[in-house]
């Protein structure tokens, strides 16, 4: 049975209500400190589109130890598509924190929700922020020369499949022909191609969602509102957004982080992603956290290590 996370979407917006000052909850992954990100400069609410839309802004964070430019890691909230307006809650006190004291600058974007527009509007905004990231890169002193994405739960989704499509601009999925690049922001003559990639908890295969245990809330799944379909009647829609059809030996590396108790995304998600990603010669690691939930139990010193370092040792590959 396909499962609906609306139930539990609305639990989390009522849990961040009720949460007590301090605390914040990230998405679908649990409560998280927000700690205080030590940072040279930040920029908030920029919009990178150039149209005014609160859904179209990114929030810009430089480390603190300063340099002339620095590489940059897009991070992608999680709220299973269901929100255009969560950058001040992507993982700041964790994976933010880790990349800014590793001298990555940071990018949180908002994107169109599935309430907003279908597939594939939010890979269409991610790539205008990579777009942006080139056509402003003096001004933020961005290094062009690594641009990776990262996310977790849907972020996580947006995030690999920003890497799996790098290069692509249109394709043809079945039946489906889908333009990958769109047309938004002012920067449409840059490159929207991204170096590395992390995935943390996302469901990357929509086709198989339901390949372990996982929560059944509902008829409607997320995957099913934002294609306004379900896959009995459209298989090839569920193809054109799973980030494990576009895997090839282009594809640049990709490390991901799953936890084996996760009963929202199914780890198997995250098996089936790296078996592919091994086979196609991508080079990747992966972390299968025994105890790790949805976001929960996710976030320790070491896993937060080992995507800097992955990423490192990419960006001087």
């Amino acid at each position: 049975m396909k499962k609906s996370l609306l139930s539990l979407f609305a639990l989390c917006c009522s849990l961040v209500m009720n949460a007590q000052p301090g605390s914040g909850f990230n998405g679908f992954g649990g409560f998280q400190r927000q700690a205080e990100l030590e940072t040279s400069q930040v920029w908030k609410d920029v919009n990178y589109a150039g149209d005014g839309q609160t859904y179209h802004t990114c929030d810009i964070y430089l480390p603190k130890q300063k340099a002339k430019k620095y590489p940059v890691v897009i991070h992608i909230y999680g709220s299973a598509w269901f929100s255009n307006n969560s950058k001040g809650a992507a993982d700041l006190g964790t994976i933010v924190k880790a990349l800014l004291d590793a001298g990555f600058a940071v990018v949180c974007p908002n994107h169109r929700s599935s309430g907003d527009a279908q597939w594939p509007a939010q890979i269409h905004d991610i790539r205008a922020v990579i777009r942006f990231i080139r056509g402003e890169a003096k001004k933020y002193k961005f290094d062009t020369r690594f641009i990776a994405t990262s996310g977790f739960s849907s972020g996580g989704h947006l995030a690999s499949i920003a890497a799996t499509t790098s290069g692509l601009k249109q394709t043809k999925v079945g039946s489906v022909d889908i333009d990958l690049e769109g047309n938004v922001g002012p920067y449409l003559h840059q490159k929207s191609t991204v170096n590395a990639a992390c995935d943390w908890s996302g469901p990357v295969d929509l086709t198989q969602m339901d390949c372990g245990d996982h929560m059944t809330m509902g008829e409607r799944s997320p995957e099913d509102i934002m294609l306004n379909s379900n896959l009995s009647d459209e298989p090839d829609k569920y193809r054109s957004l799973s980030a494990t059809h576009y895997v090839s030996k282009n594809t640049p590396p990709i490390i991901i982080f799953h936890g084996e108790k996760d009963n929202v995304v199914p780890c198997c998600q995250g098996k089936y992603f790296y078996e592919l990603l091994k086979a196609a010669g991508v080079r990747t690691e992966a972390t299968f956290v025994p105890d790790g939930g949805h976001g929960m139990g996710m976030y320790s010193e070491e896993n937060l290590q080992k995507m800097v370092s992955f990423l490192k040792e990419a960006m001087h590959k």
